[in-house]
């Protein structure tokens, strides 16, 4: 049970995180798609200077959370050292994108204007993501140094082969 205690963890988070992301998706890529061809007065589109900056950032947030997400699913899956490293260092990069995204965020709020449903929407997700997010790689890091949040450093599987002189089956 105390094996587990991470992956019971990680695992809800993993997949909320990735349906925000793939929601980021489609509210930043509609909203930039409308932005480019010059529809600013569409309902929900609007902004002001810093909102094609945001939605740039957004959009690129939202494919390397979701990318991230996948490597993180398949750490969930086999639970070992190495897809431990993986998962962490691709969250790390996906945390990092998504927290420029939420400095954009902050910045357009706080200028103002008037800024459609959909931009405000998005304004949302970006922020609740870069603390879930962060609460997600905290949650992976935590299993790199406790075999209780992950698999740790030693499995205690892995036994050291009998060579001339050991004894067979000692544990590392």
């Amino acid at each position: 049970m105390a094996q587990t205690v991470g992956r019971n963890l990680a695992a809800p988070l993993l997949f909320l995180n990735f349906i925000m992301y793939i929601i980021v998706i489609g509210f930043a890529s509609w909203n930039l798609n409308h932005f480019i061809n010059g529809q600013t007065n569409y309902p929900g589109v609007a902004g002001n200077g810093a909102t094609f900056y945001f939605l740039v950032f957004a959009i690129l947030a939202g494919v390397v959370g979701a990318a991230s997400k996948l490597v993180g699913a398949n750490h969930i899956r086999s639970w070992t050292n190495d897809s431990l490293a993986a998962a962490a260092a691709s969250s790390i990069v996906a945390w990092a994108i998504t927290a420029l995204a939420f400095g954009v965020a902050c910045k357009e709020i706080a200028i103002g204007g008037h800024r459609g449903w959909r931009l405000r929407v998005l304004e949302a997700f970006i922020i609740i993501l870069a603390f879930t997010q962060l609460l997600y790689v905290l949650l992976l890091h935590a299993g790199m140094f406790s075999s209780k949040y992950g698999p740790g450093y030693r499995d205690p599987d892995y036994v050291v082969g009998g060579g001339p002189g050991e004894v067979k089956g000692t544990r590392i």
